[in-house]
């Protein structure tokens, strides 16, 4: 049956279900989305919008990747579940295709369902090495809303409803080597950064900070962990942000587009770090799932055919100057790193999100109050990027 404006009644229902049956911790908006391929996706009603979304990082291949797609189908023909006490051709190839692509160090894989999930893994693994408690995390990171990842996030209006938290954990300055310096001590399980901080408003570690944190880690025998969830699998320019660097951490944390749209995530560590979680000291029913695994192979092997990485590191530079072009005095900043952009405006950047939707069918997302994050999928058109960039023209001048 066809509604108004030829939409179907029966999706007007599953949207309002979908609103009024909800816990409500998400603002959901007004739009119902039915349909993606590429960097495009359709509502209920037939309209298209450029997705500079991009389900906060996970559409890094493009919605309905069909290389993906197709290995859902055939592994879901076969084999869904099974848990990690038994071992399935899929998990094995799975590890082996990522490990190929980090370095040598990185060769241990505890398999997730999400990225808060992996970095929860992530700090067991780290305390469960280095027999110590203490956390240092950097001021505006994001990490994850379950409790232990909470605990490393910085924003208090995610952490003070659920204080206490785990302890003891000290924020720093991001960037700021001598405020590192002076919170590592003895006492430090390990250090856990974001290489570009996304929620925190887009901004790029630099490499003199990273560096540090490698070397005081070392020296104080505390694990650095780097938190990957969003800039990894080409996001930034290269296959992985820590490449920009010539920092390999001891735990790399993935998630987001690992999986091609398929809920996953990764830890991904040295042997000795491995080796130290006694048996049945972690685990999980689903992460490592057969399904997933396959979605992840795919991923995997379609960023490294197509180099979409380099994609990114040709497109963001130019996107970003052509950002710094618009002649709008309500722009303070453009920033990021390959195709992770923040414009930071000098007011609330909600208004104009809401307006690059309703007026130009271009989605956006905040990364703080005053940032409009771009996280289009990798393979977005210039000639999309460019009507992008007249959108924000428009409704900042």
């Amino acid at each position: 049956m066809v509604g108004v404006n030829g939409v179907n009644v029966e999706w007007r229902t599953l949207l309002e279900a979908e609103k009024s049956l909800d816990t409500g911790v998400y603002t959901k908006h007004d739009l119902l989305l039915v349909r993606g391929q590429g960097a495009r996706v359709w509502d209920a009603e037939g309209h298209e919008y450029i997705d500079c979304v991009g389900g906060y990082g996970v559409a890094n291949l493009g919605h309905a990747n069909p290389e993906v797609v197709e290995a859902i189908k055939k592994q879901a023909e076969t084999l869904l579940s099974m848990p990690q006490t038994l071992p399935t051709p899929m998990r094995g190839e799975f590890y082996r295709t990522l490990v190929s692509l980090l370095p040598p160090e990185l060769n241990r894989v505890f398999p997730t369902n999400s990225g808060t999930e992996a970095n929860e893994a992530a700090i067991k693994f780290a305390w469960a090495h280095t027999k110590k408690r203490k956390l240092v995390a950097a001021m505006r990171g994001f990490s994850g809303r379950t409790l232990g990842s909470l605990s490393v996030t910085w924003e208090p209006k995610y952490r003070e409803p659920f204080m206490p938290l785990l302890g003891p954990v000290e924020f720093i300055p991001f960037n700021d080597v001598e405020a590192l310096r002076k919170a590592v001590d003895e006492e430090t399980a390990a250090v856990i950064l974001e290489p570009v901080q996304g929620e925190g408003g887009v901004r790029p570690a630099t490499r003199k900070f990273l560096e540090a944190a490698r070397e005081i880690t070392r020296e104080k025998g505390a694990l650095l962990i780097l938190d990957e969830i969003q800039t990894g699998m080409g996001r930034t320019g290269r296959r992985f942000a820590f490449e920009h660097y010539g920092v390999v951490p001891d735990i790399l944390t993935l998630a987001k587009a690992l999986g091609g749209g398929v809920p996953i995530g990764a830890a991904v560590m040295r042997e000795e770090v491995a080796k130290s979680m006694p048996k049945g000291g972690h685990g999980t029913t689903f992460g490592g799932n057969p399904l997933a695994m396959a979605a992840g192979v795919a991923a995997l092997r379609y960023l490294e055919r197509t180099r979409l990485w380099e994609r990114a590191a040709e497109l963001g530079p130019w996107f970003m100057e052509k950002l710094r072009e618009i002649p709008s005095p309500k722009i303070r900043e453009v920033r990021g790193l390959g195709l992770m952009v923040g414009l930071e405006l000098k007011e609330k950047a909600a208004p104009y999100i809401e307006r690059l939707e309703k007026e130009h069918r271009v989605l956006t997302l905040q990364a703080g109050p005053t940032v409009i994050r771009f996280l289009p999928p990798l393979v977005i058109e210039k000639a999309d990027l460019e009507r992008v960039v007249e959108a924000v023209r428009a409704v900042l001048t």
